[in-house]
């Protein structure tokens, strides 16, 4: 996801980083990177332009009390924030009330599996939530979003017949003791005037609290008119831009439904139910910066962690300890999200570390030798791993019917992750805890 403003951003940190001082040299030599990180991006030109002259006359004029290297990176990070919508917006939503989303787009953006996404997203977060499927166009789209909320555990109401509004008749007082209901409508490969009708019609029958819009990231810049096109419609309340993951125009997907004065809600980062976050422009730009975002790692992982390795992990955490018990759990935490290597971005620090590529590519089998491991150990061993010399190394190799290389291997990831962690002091770790323990897990 926009690898090359990635690439960019840490270029132009790394040129500050290691500037003597801060000249107009300097100065023009970071605004033409970052000019080119965001247009291959496919930010707008007119949007890339004003940003970096702003940068630079503010740079160039501005006096503070800090560093002129520490307020060229705060500019950058202030700056793409604003472009990307200053602020996090979310949906409200109460409990024990009944609420409809409608989401449109055209044919192909992603509506039906992003029906189910937000329904799984907000069923996690205690709402008692249903997807509907009105798309009676399209040859098995309700049969997809059936099989999708079925794997999803999720309530699925459909209806065959000729028309949308004649389908959602038939279910509409079904869904009536939900709490929320998502509904999936038809697309089209355009905004004709069939389509225009259907969702006027539509939004006048099921009178939903939101509406909201769902774009490809790879359609770019063009979604700007899309937003404006459906806009005319029906009131657009927000944004959902889908296929983030694998789009380099992101970017301009973004920045585009943004110049429309319409908020970006979430984006769909991968093909899976829970690969869906709600989108907070600072976190995102910090993640492009690579400053980090501990907290986009704890919103994904109290989608899939269990309640004893929470309790677990923040224990440790808050009494500023990285032991080996820790360090299992934690690794067997963020595997259940998905590849390690998705969220190097996501830990603060991690992205100044050279590390192999395949350091994280840590398999089943060998976790389950771990397991075995440190179960071998004893408590003061776990608790205390540098103690490990050659003769407890055999031992524990024996106990764990593994060789002794495989330990050592093991030991080596645990150095590996506790130098990352190393950059909090105990003070921090503590805080880290109990910002991690403030969220409801399940």
């Amino acid at each position: 996801m926009l690898d090359r403003l990635k690439s960019s951003i840490k270029n132009i940190i790394n040129k500050i980083s290691s500037a003597i001082f801060v000249d107009k040299k300097l100065i023009d030599e970071i605004t033409k990177e970052l000019q080119r990180g965001l247009l291959q991006a496919d930010v707008d030109v007119e949007i890339v332009l004003r940003l970096t002259e702003e940068i630079k006359r503010i740079a160039a004029s501005e006096k503070t009390s800090i560093s002129k290297k520490e307020l060229l990176i705060k500019l950058i990070y202030d700056k793409l924030t604003e472009i990307l919508g200053k602020e996090k917006t979310e949906l409200e939503f109460k409990k024990k009330k009944h609420q409809r989303v409608m989401l449109v787009g055209l044919y192909g953006c992603g509506k039906t599996t992003t029906s189910v996404k937000l329904a799984f997203y907000y069923k996690k977060r205690g709402f008692k939530v249903a997807v509907v499927g009105l798309d009676v166009h399209r040859p098995a789209a309700q049969e997809q979003l059936k099989q999708l909320a079925e794997k999803a555990d999720i309530s699925c109401f459909i209806a065959k017949a000729d028309t949308a509004i004649q389908s959602w008749e038939k279910v509409k007082e079904k869904v009536n003791e939900y709490e929320i209901v998502f509904i999936d409508t038809a697309g089209r490969h355009s905004l004709d005037k069939e389509l225009e009708q259907e969702l006027k019609q539509l939004y006048e029958a099921i009178e939903p609290n939101y509406v909201i819009l769902v774009i490809p990231a790879d359609i770019g810049q063009i979604a700007k008119e899309q937003a404006k096109g459906f806009n005319k419609i029906v009131p657009i309340n927000g944004i959902i831009i889908t296929r983030m993951d694998g789009s380099a125009r992101g970017g301009g997907a973004i920045t585009s439904c943004v110049e429309t004065g319409t908020k970006v809600l979430f984006i769909g980062t991968g093909e899976k139910i829970k690969d869906i976050e709600a989108f907070d422009p600072t976190r995102f730009i910090a993640r492009v910066l690579g400053i980090g975002d501990i907290e986009g790692i704890i919103e994904k992982i109290k989608l899939s962690i269990e309640k004893e390795t929470e309790k677990k992990l923040k224990k440790k955490l808050e009494e500023g300890k990285f032991t080996l018990d820790a360090f299992y759990e934690q690794i067997k935490a963020l595997q259940s999200v998905g590849p390690l290597n998705k969220l190097i971005d996501m830990i603060p620090g991690l992205n100044n570390i050279r590390l192999s590529s395949n350091i994280f590519q840590v398999q089943e089998k060998k976790m389950k030798k771990w397991k075995y491991i440190i179960d071998s150990m004893t408590p003061e061993e776990r608790e205390n791993p540098e103690i490990l010399n050659a003769s407890r190394i055999q031992r524990i190799a024996k106990g764990a019917s593994v060789t002794a290389s495989e330990v050592r291997e093991m030991l080596k990831y645990y150095k590996m992750i506790k130098q990352m962690i190393g950059k909090y002091d105990e003070k921090s770790l503590s805080k880290l805890a109990k910002r991690f323990g403030k969220f409801k897990l399940f």
